[in-house]
């Protein structure tokens, strides 16, 4: 079946190049459709329920809210787990489904599910799904400032929540903007319960008569001059004054008592339970870009950053966006590592193939068909929904030296067959009578190559068999690495034969008169020698070389991640619970002041505590401060990245918050 292959391909190169060129357009698609990103994404397939129950405390929420979600999500399909938390005033229940499950679907049926426990959750208190987004969804982040002293952090926080972060939202590709820090502005009753008492007024009548006042109504029609005018009462409240008239009883000789007669009403901040701070010089309002489910991670942040550079002429007088935090510089800088490496590897391969061939026509055989492979595995990648990433694109470097090994091989049986067909003439073969030669060196050796590059290839079939964050990590470099084989595998008894006939012409020099090759043969000739006579020395030695690196191997330390450099560090220092507000937005200040005194430092974003997002289940203890550094050309000589953590951390040492330093 091979043998036929490979005469077919090499006597129809009309129908193989076409083949190749519609291949090819079609790789060259899939590389850029392909979603860009630094690493994989490790996050579950994961569903978020976040309630909000307002002055409830933990006890309460957990138990009525909390606990029934979780014991009803039990028995959805493919749920692996369900995982509930409850704060204040808030719960969170995290249902993990099994790998390889469709998010939607997934989405699909904790919807279904919620919809049979609705009438046993408290009375106005709703469940909401979290955005389609993982864990490695937060791509963006920005801060919203004002240094001209005209916008407060109420009007900042106002300006993001009801128009900033309403744009950012409406970029494709965008699940979430997330808003944090500032205050939010609120509309405050303080009743006085002595006055309450002396007018005889409940409690429940006060509240009730806010709700009902602040309501529209509509009624019926009436006809006045042949024209139709529809009946409705206006009742929204616009201002305190409106809040001050609202009616909660009667008086004495039926006077009404209004809401300011009992209440003191003023505009006020929401209590907060999130701080973010920017290089220590205080409070800001920050802004989380929360990326769609699947999305490219490159092409969803360029579009943000044109967005807000659309916007960024309406901002209002004084008000500034600052980026503290972007991926796509980490993408980027990822990739053109990844892409200088496979450009260095290629162009390795390629000289030693031309070096050892001594033949440059035929080293372009295995040149050519090098790039065509890896393009070609971009099409598999495409459609299994992997991303180009450090793992994916390192499988297909990891794979190159063995992908041309069959073509190298075949190019260099067909050497041999013409140079003892060429020894009995005086000139080099010429015609069908080459060509034959040619197709019959490939034909020899088609079928055990295939073979070959296929048992590679099966190689890493355990690596299939990992499961949750190892295989999630894993399987992209073997998905790329198998496919760059079976490729491989594939042009080899296809193109490479048709481009041996087309390339390998003219004189060919024998092997043994390659400069190079006859050097390497007086070199390893007599240790290859020396080896065979004293074999049972030498299996004795390797054995006893295995045995002593056992110890070694035991002593070697693990880690599940390698360190990224992305050039950003994030701090996480945590306090003891039940900080105060105040307290915590003065530690980060100081926290942020001290980091940025750093000379490799650019900016230092501070956030305490949690955003306005289910993604986000951080306590008000808990401290993550984004450290972006500068290029490590603007670094003070002699410093190194893990110097650098070592004097931060010397530095930023404040009792009762322990140091992490992480990715």
């Amino acid at each position: 079946m091979i043998a036929r292959v490979i005469e077919y391909s090499a006597k129809n190169p009309f129908i193989v190049l076409l083949g190749v060129f519609f291949l090819s357009a079609w790789g060259y698609w899939a590389v850029i459709k392909t979603p860009l990103d630094a690493i994989p994404d490790l996050s579950d397939v994961q569903v978020i329920l976040y309630t909000e129950w307002p002055g409830r405390s933990p006890n309460l929420v957990e138990d009525q809210i909390t606990y029934p979600i979780v014991t009803s999500m039990l028995g959805a399909p493919k749920v692996k787990y369900v995982r509930g938390a409850s704060d204040f005033g808030v719960s969170y229940v995290y249902v993990v489904f099994q790998d390889g499950t469709d998010i939607y679907w997934a989405r699909s049926r904790v919807l279904e599910y919620m919809s049979k426990i609705a009438g046993k959750l408290p009375e106005n208190v709703n469940p909401i799904l979290g955005p389609d987004a993982t864990g490695v969804g937060w791509v963006y982040e920005y801060a919203l400032v004002d240094e001209s002293g005209k916008h407060d952090l109420a009007e900042l926080r106002s300006f993001q929540d009801w128009y900033l972060r309403y744009q950012l939202q409406a970029v494709p590709g965008v699940a979430e903007v997330a808003s944090i820090g500032g205050f939010v502005k609120q509309y405050q009753v303080n009743v006085d319960p002595n006055k309450l008492l002396a007018y005889n007024i409940p409690f429940t009548r006060l509240t009730q008569a806010i709700r009902m006042s602040n309501n529209d109504v509509g009624g019926s029609s009436i006809e006045m001059s042949e024209r139709e005018y529809m009946v409705r009462g206006r009742g929204y409240i616009r201002s305190l004054e409106d809040l001050e008239v609202i009616p909660v009883g009667l008086g004495r000789n039926g006077v009404p008592v209004l809401l300011r007669d009992v209440a003191t009403i003023s505009l006020g901040p929401e209590m907060r339970r999130g701080v973010v701070e920017l290089d220590g010089r205080g409070e800001v309002v920050g802004g989380i870009v929360i990326m769609r489910y699947g999305e490219n991670a490159l092409n969803v942040i360029d579009r943000v950053k044109a967005k807000l550079n659309e916007i960024k002429p309406s901002l209002p007088e004084g008000m500034k966006i600052m980026t503290t935090y972007d991926r796509s510089d980490l993408i980027l800088r990822a990739m053109a590592t990844l892409k200088e490496k496979l450009i260095e590897v290629t162009i390795v391969v390629s000289l030693v193939s031309m070096i050892f061939l001594f033949h440059f026509r035929s080293a372009l055989v295995a040149i050519l068909s090098l790039p065509l492979a890896i393009l070609l595995s971009f099409i598999a990648m495409y459609y299994l929904g992997l991303t180009s990433n450090v793992m994916s694109l390192g499988g297909i470097a990891i794979a190159i030296g063995a992908m041309v090994d069959a073509a190298i091989v075949m190019i260099e049986n067909a050497h041999r067959r013409l140079e003892s067909v060429g020894a009995q003439h005086a000139a080099p073969l010429q015609g069908p009578e080459r060509t034959r030669i040619i197709i019959d060196a490939a034909k020899e050796l088609g079928k055990p190559l295939f073979f070959s590059l296929l048992i590679i290839t099966i190689s890493f079939m355990p690596v299939f068999t990992l499961e949750a964050q190892e295989g999630r990590l894993f399987k992209p470099l073997a998905f790329t690495k198998t496919f760059a084989m079976f490729f491989a595998s594939l042009l080899s008894i296809t193109l490479v034969p048709l481009l041996m006939v087309y390339l390998i012409r003219g004189r060919i020099t024998p092997a043994e008169k390659n400069p190079i090759n006859r050097f390497l043969i007086v070199l390893y000739e007599p240790v290859a020698r020396w080896l065979l006579r004293f074999r049972g020395w030498v299996i004795t030695g390797a054995v006893a070389l295995f045995v002593i690196t056992i110890p070694v191997f035991l002593r070697l330390g693990s880690e599940f991640m390698p360190p990224l450099n992305e050039g950003t560090i994030l701090y996480m220092p945590t306090a003891l619970p039940g900080i105060s507000i105040t307290k915590a937005t003065q530690i980060l200040q100081q926290q942020d002041a001290l980091l940025k005194q750093f000379p490799e430092v650019e900016r230092v974003f501070g956030k305490i505590g949690r955003a306005e997002t289910s993604t986000d289940p951080a306590p008000l203890s808990m401290a993550e401060t984004t450290i972006t550094l500068k290029p490590e050309e603007q670094w003070r000589p002699g410093m190194t990245w893990d110097n650098l953590i070592s004097e931060m951390d010397k530095a930023v040492h404040l009792p009762g918050m322990p140091n992490i330093w992480w990715m």
